[in-house]
């Protein structure tokens, strides 16, 4: 399910808060999705195939038969990755912007807070703000792809 217009609704029992994903958050209506058709219109394995990334990745030692022996596509059908990969596809491309934002605050507070006493603990704060500050720009830069799968026609 993917928005295709933006509804403005009034709700008589919302109030602001300091936390929630209503900061970028708007109500839409909700249409069927289809990533295949939309890539298809899109062309883009045609222009992964006039960019040359699939030779790069062959340079790079990145072939078919590396994928297959490392077992990826099998190990993803194991987790269950597919099925996560469709349902997220639906996803409002505002939710996952709006999740974006306290995982970049949170990046801050861990600098701001974690102090600076001894090499550990700057090691510490590296990891958890790099890490927090690398999902947060995954989130935002997926929405962003996201928003441009789903845009209407």
């Amino acid at each position: 399910m993917a928005p295709t217009t933006k509804v403005n609704k009034f709700d008589k029992s919302w109030e602001k808060k300091w936390y929630g994903a209503g900061i970028f958050y708007e109500s839409s209506e909700e249409v069927e999705f289809d990533v295949f058709k939309k890539l298809e219109k899109k062309k883009v394995l045609s222009n992964v195939e006039k960019a040359g990334l699939l030779t790069k990745a062959e340079e790079l030692g990145v072939t078919l038969s590396s994928i297959e022996k490392l077992g990826v596509f099998s190990k993803a059908e194991e987790l269950g990755l597919l099925s996560l990969v469709e349902k997220l596809v639906g996803v409002s491309p505002s939710v996952l912007a709006s999740a974006a934002l306290p995982i970049l605050v949170a990046a801050v507070a861990a600098i701001v807070v974690i102090p600076d006493d001894s090499v550990g603990l700057v090691v510490v704060q590296a990891v958890v703000a790099g890490a927090l500050g690398f999902g947060a720009a995954g989130l935002f830069v997926g929405s962003v792809v996201l928003g441009g799968l789903q845009e209407a026609d």
